[in-house]
């Protein structure tokens, strides 16, 4: 089995080397990147499994890098930042991370937190990648949603894994709790809100009537349900 590999993108040698051995110590393969250029360069030539990103880089605003790599890479994404605040945390959640880690950390928890995105991220084994339902397919091996005419429309990492925890439990109710539990990530006011954003994004993706949705609903108190007749191709 291939090791999995860590991509960390920050300015500062010290937090780049202490990852990277806490990493490599635990089994991962690593590569740094001071810069964002640098690091999009090394995209094109083989994709991380998770990417470490901090959101102040010298040569790019780490806030879009994020959002781009979340439609683009396939890649989980955690945010590493000094920025502690809570609309920081929310707005690096709600543009496309999976997970936001919070400068000074521990790297044990670092290396914890990428197991854990790793294991939400990874397919079950014979896991299928293409779902038909009301007219639309989901591709989850190139992360786009095609509609009966072909036309083809990008979903981020993040909003991937809501939408097959959807078709994998079509017409049942998803409360809060099952969400967290299944997608990782601490209970509270940012992940209730990066939830509802990621919902959103996914119901305009699909064209929905966001007054009345057909496909995602929500069931104010419970959670959510998924109306949709899914077949798993």
């Amino acid at each position: 089995m291939s090791q999995p590999f860590v991509a960390i993108l920050d300015d500062e040698p010290q937090i780049r080397s202490m990852l990277s051995d806490a990493l490599t110590e635990a089994g991962f393969r690593t590569a740094g990147f001071a810069r964002a250029t640098e690091f999009e360069a090394a995209l094109q030539r083989s994709t991380p499994d998770v990417c470490l990103v901090d959101l102040g880089l010298p040569d790019r605003d780490g806030l879009a890098l994020v959002h781009r790599l979340a439609l683009e890479s396939g890649a989980a994404i955690i945010i590493i930042s000094g920025r502690a605040q809570v609309q920081d945390r929310v707005t690096g959640l709600e543009l496309g991370a999976d997970d936001y880690i919070i400068k000074p950390f521990d790297p044990a928890e670092v290396v914890a937190r990428v197991r854990a995105r790793l294991r939400v991220s990874k397919p079950k084994s014979g896991a299928q990648q293409t779902a038909r339902f009301n007219g639309w397919t989901a591709h989850f091996d190139r992360y786009v949603l095609e509609d009966e005419t072909g036309e083809e429309t990008a979903f981020s990492h993040a909003e991937g894994e809501v939408l097959r925890m959807f078709l994998e439990a079509p017409k049942r109710l998803i409360s809060r709790q099952q969400m967290q539990e299944s997608l990782g990530g601490a209970a509270g006011e940012s992940f209730d809100r990066a939830m509802d954003v990621r919902i959103s994004r996914l119901r305009t993706k699909l064209r929905e009537d966001p007054k009345n949705p057909r496909l995602i609903k929500t069931i104010y108190g419970a959670g959510y349900i998924f109306l949709g007749d899914v077949a798993w191709i």
